[in-house]
Parts: structure tokens; C-alpha cells; sequence
């Protein structure tokens, strides 16, 4: 468990840096070129593509014969993304608490839930679609 652990961590660091990607494409190309009230969902939902196409590419990288495996691994990206949003948000980029919250306010065009539930089933779903731990 402890590899599958390790190798799902590592996936997880390609998401990173597709999102930290995504980021800059917002601020220099939709922002600019749509406005920041709809550029704000369009990267989540570009994010929330790149999110499961990352898992789909990755996923027969993790080795598992289980499903429940892929539902764990896609936890553990939940965990390890709100750590990354909470933690990198407050401590390195200077923000409250209260701002780095707001990424949960839908109301506000943010969709990150949306993406958080994409994280959470990819692993999975792109398993099932490889046929991948159906044991």
C-alpha cells in the first residue's frame, strides 16, 4: 500500500503543477480576454478536465487491482489538494483563512467543489473506463 501510496502522490504533483498552469492561463489569457466573473468557472472547469485527464493517463501507473483502491487514491487527492489550497494559501501566499475559504463560494463563480468531486472520482471512473481494478 505504501508504493501505491508514494506512486498517487506523485500523480498528485502533476496536478499541481496543471493547476498552477491553469492559474497563469486564467490571469494572462481569460481574464484579459473574457472578464475575471466568467474566467473564474471556465478554469475550473478546464481544471476539472485536466484533473481527470491526468488520472486517465496515470492510472495504470498505480498498479491496484481493487476499485476501492482508485476511490482511496481519489480521497487522498482531496486531502492532499485541500491541504495544498489551505496551507500554500496562508503560509506563502499571505492570505486569511477567510480568503482562502472563498474558494468554496459558488456564488462567487468559483467552482473548486466542482473540481474537488472531479478529483475524488477520477481515479476511479478512469480506471473503470481502462478496465483497470475491476478485481
Amino acid at each position: 500500500m505504501l508504493i501505491i501510496l508514494l506512486k498517487s502522490t506523485g500523480i498528485w504533483f502533476v496536478i499541481v503543477i496543471a493547476a498552477v498552469l491553469n492559474g497563469l492561463l486564467r490571469e494572462k489569457v481569460l481574464v484579459p480576454s473574457i472578464g475575471g466573473e466568467l474566467a473564474l468557472p471556465v478554469s475550473g472547469i478546464i481544471l476539472s478536465a485536466l484533473v481527470f485527464s491526468i488520472a486517465f493517463v496515470f492510472v495504470p501507473f498505480i498498479g491496484a487491482i481493487e476499485a476501492r483502491t482508485y476511490v482511496l487514491v481519489g480521497f487522498w487527492w482531496v486531502v492532499l489538494t485541500l491541504a495544498f489550497e489551505f496551507l500554500f494559501g496562508h503560509f506563502v501566499m499571505g492570505k486569511s483563512w477567510q480568503e482562502i475559504v472563498q474558494v468554496f463560494n459558488i456564488k462567487k463563480g468559483d467552482v473548486f467543489i466542482v473540481v474537488l468531486i472531479v478529483t475524488a472520482v477520477s481515479p476511479w471512473l478512469a480506471a473503470r473506463i481502462r478496465g483497470l481494478g475491476l478485481g
